[in-house]
């Protein structure tokens, strides 16, 4: 596929309710990229992109299917964003609106999501909860996850919400679980003597930490914890 068609030509009758050309590189070659809004036939694809981003022992039961995937495209299409590489889908990124001050927000990834089928989305939500970011593990050197979040960001503006609020995982704590409390590695963190290849990964795209949530998602590289984080709109005040 060539980035530098038209719209019309690249979706033919379907719709896109996001679009975006951008180029990244890999080494020194620029590579051109497309970031837009995910549909039905691409679910297949999400899906193997699914099964390699989080091989074992993140469970299994936790990848996407097409009837998870039927539901973000039909309640909230505009949180619903793939990222493509000379035309074949390697990335994703999925949310959902909660309001800003809900208790929801400091439940679980299960809760908040309903299991991935996002089901608890408001629409009328003030904030944009991130239920899932992946990219192909060969294209993670390309910058594409911080592109996503980019773009992710932009909606959030555009839809004039307040923040875009998410869990992230901590794979890196149960290397030092035995020595250290979840707060206390997430302050190493922040004081710059651990790196999390997730919770790093999210501030270098400027999110904040705001809360750890204990049993937030099963999973045994983060002791099943989960690290809070959010991104405010600097056109909006809370």
């Amino acid at each position: 596929m060539s980035v530098g068609k038209d719209l019309a030509a690249l979706t033919g009758n379907h719709k896109f309710l996001y679009y975006k050309e951008l180029y990244v590189y890999h080494e020194d070659k620029p590579l051109p990229a497309l970031i837009r809004s995910y549909s039905h036939e691409d679910f297949d694809a999400l899906i193997r992109i699914q099964q390699e981003s989080f091989p074992p022992p993140f469970p299994s039961e936790l990848w996407w299917n097409k009837e998870q995937l039927y539901e973000h495209v039909s309640r909230f299409p505009e949180g619903a964003l793939c990222v493509e590489i000379a035309g074949e889908i390697v990335g994703s990124m999925t949310g959902l609106r909660i309001h800003t001050h809900s208790q929801q927000s400091g439940q679980s990834w299960a809760e908040v999501t309903d299991n991935g089928y996002i089901r608890t989305h408001v629409p009328d939500g003030d904030t944009l909860y991130v239920v899932d970011v992946c990219i192909r593990p060969d294209c993670r050197k390309l910058g594409l996850g911080k592109w996503l979040m980019q773009s992710m960001y932009e909606v959030t503006v555009q839809l004039g919400l307040t923040r875009l609020l998410g869990g992230g995982r901590m794979p890196g704590y149960h290397k030092v679980a035995n020595e250290l409390t979840a707060q206390q590695y997430v302050q190493a963190i922040l004081d710059g003597r651990f790196k999390d290849p997730v919770i790093s990964f999210l501030m270098r795209c400027g999110r904040t930490p705001v809360d750890i949530i204990a049993n937030y998602l099963e999973d045994e590289e983060s002791c099943n914890y989960g690290l809070l984080m959010e991104w405010r709109n600097p056109f909006k005040r809370m």
